[in-house]
Formats: C-alpha cells, sequence, structure tokens
C-alpha cells in the first residue's frame, strides 16, 4: 500500500490539480485548519486476488474534493483536474504493475461550516478510483 499512495502523490506533484489546491493534498484526512479549497485521499478497501499464475491486488481508493466557495466553479474545476490527472492514466508503482485505474463513482454533498467568518456551504465530492495491480 505504500508503495502506492507514493505513486499517487507523485503523481499529484507540479499537477493541475495540486497547483489549483495550492499542494494541499492530504492522505487519510487533512491537517486540522486547512485552507479551503483542498484534496484527502484515503484507501476505502484492497483486497488480493490470485490466479493459477498471477495475483493482484483490487483497491478502492477515495479522492474527497473540499470547497467553501460560493460557486460550484471551484470544485467542478478540482473533478476536471483530478479525472484528467487519474482515470485511465499511467500510474508508476514500485513492485507491481497497474492494470487499470478509472473512475467508478461521484457522490457530491453539501454541509453547513461555521467558521470565524460566520456560516459558509462546505462542499464535498467524494470521487471513487478502482485500482488494479499485479505483483511484479
Amino acid at each position: 500500500m505504500k508503495n502506492l499512495i507514493a505513486a499517487i502523490m507523485t503523481k499529484c506533484a507540479d499537477s493541475d490539480l495540486s497547483n489549483y489546491v495550492g499542494g494541499r493534498i492530504y492522505i487519510d484526512e487533512a491537517e486540522q485548519k486547512a485552507e479551503f479549497p483542498y484534496v484527502v485521499f484515503k484507501i476505502i478497501s484492497s483486497a488480493p486476488e490470485s490466479t493459477f499464475t498471477e495475483e493482484f491486488t483490487d483497491t478502492l481508493l477515495q479522492a474527497s474534493l473540499f470547497s467553501t466557495s460560493d460557486s460550484v466553479v471551484e470544485i467542478m474545476t478540482m473533478d476536471e483536474y483530478l479525472n484528467a490527472l487519474f482515470d485511465e492514466c499511467d500510474l508508476t508503482i514500485t513492485g507491481s504493475t497497474l492494470i487499470w485505474m478509472r473512475r467508478t463513482n461521484l457522490v457530491t454533498m453539501t454541509d453547513s461550516l461555521t467558521t470565524e467568518n460566520g456560516q459558509r456551504t462546505l462542499r464535498h465530492w467524494a470521487e471513487d478510483y478502482e485500482i488494479k495491480t499485479s505483483l511484479n
């Protein structure tokens, strides 16, 4: 898992997505008091699979996009950059070979957030990616 997370973070480095969110890309959870917008990657599940000749891993990765912008344009732009970066992408993973990485699901949510400047709308888009890898 360590090598997969490292490959994802390497692919994010200096990307349009990273530049758009000011480099605020996190694993599992954002820093306390993180400035918006930001992205959080989380492994939802990872299961081994084997045939008589090969060993695979099926991983479900969730990318959560967070924005407090009054307009949906910011989170939609983040989503476009995320998909351009990861949907059906090439990914170099130490010790494994990527079979595919593809977007499988999107859930959009809004919530009310209390800040020092008052109430804001928090937009949270959770996008799932299926990642299949084989051992080298």
